[in-house]
């Protein structure tokens, strides 16, 4: 198995949840880290927080919906740790409203985040990786990136897309010796559904039902790190509720029946 020390990880939405959680505990482990979203000012105090010195992160930050000028951003990652071990899609933005009422806006903004920026930053860093030969990518889904669910049809649709895409890119890079990991989160207790989009493109702004009684992101991060440093092509991690993933593939009939249970207003 690998170790965290003195690796690079580029992490984004490292602002907050399980993101932040992920790089606070690579950088009180002695990794060094790229860390990127659309919030500097948490970055900054994320990093004061880790208590480490300047030499071992860099704040970059990134927007997912809007990715033009990527290669620079490549770039300064390089000139200040000269190489990327290790990139951690998890940016990304949830849904709670029904197919039926959702703006097609919506159903594009959250493809644009969640599948496009974690392309575009992928295609970007891979040139990197395969000229190292070495690396490690991993991409954050869900557990409806699995199955479709009430109430997140795009969001569904982007984490499915995900894996269809980082499946291949595993297949693909064997020969570069880059490696590619599927983190499947099911309900962890961060703000994902108070910032989850609603019908028309605002902020849900509530808690999912059970989600302050779910597993917490810093008792994930070392799960999910641990799982990418032995190199495991899936991830899962959060409490029963992955039973689903179980359910669906063996007991359709029942995932259905549970599918159907589910409050769609």
């Amino acid at each position: 198995m690998q170790t965290i020390r003195d690796t690079v990880w580029w992490i984004t939405g490292a602002s907050s949840g399980i993101g932040r959680s992920l790089a606070l505990y690579v950088l009180t482990n002695g990794g060094n880290v790229v860390l990127s979203s659309r919030n500097s000012e948490a970055l900054e105090r994320l990093a004061v927080e880790a208590g480490v010195s300047g030499d071992r992160y860099l704040v970059l930050p990134l927007d997912l919906e809007s990715m033009e000028g990527i290669e620079i951003k490549v770039h300064k990652v390089l000139s200040k740790f000269s190489h990327i071990d290790f990139l951690i899609n998890n940016g990304g933005i949830s849904q709670r409203s029904l197919a039926s009422e959702t703006d097609i806006a919506v159903d594009r903004r959250i493809m644009e985040t969640n599948f496009f920026g974690s392309v575009i930053l992928t295609k970007a860093v891979l040139p990197v990786m395969i000229k190292q030969h070495k690396g490690h990518i991993a991409v954050v889904s869900s557990v409806v990136g699995k199955f479709g669910f009430p109430l997140r049809s795009a969001y569904s649709a982007s984490k499915q897309a995900l894996h269809g895409f980082f499946e291949s890119l595993r297949a693909e890079n064997v020969s570069n010796n880059i490696k590619v990991s599927i983190i499947i989160p099911g309900r962890i207790n961060t703000a994902v559904s108070n910032n989850a989009l609603s019908k028309d493109g605002t902020a849900y702004g509530m808690l999912d039902q059970g989600q302050a009684k779910s597993m917490s992101p810093d008792k994930a991060a070392p799960i999910i790190v641990k799982g990418i440093l032995k190199e495991k092509k899936e991830i899962m991690v959060g409490g029963k509720e992955l039973l689903m993933v179980y359910i669906h593939r063996f007991i359709p009939r029942l995932y259905y029946y549970l599918a159907n249970k589910v409050s769609a207003t």
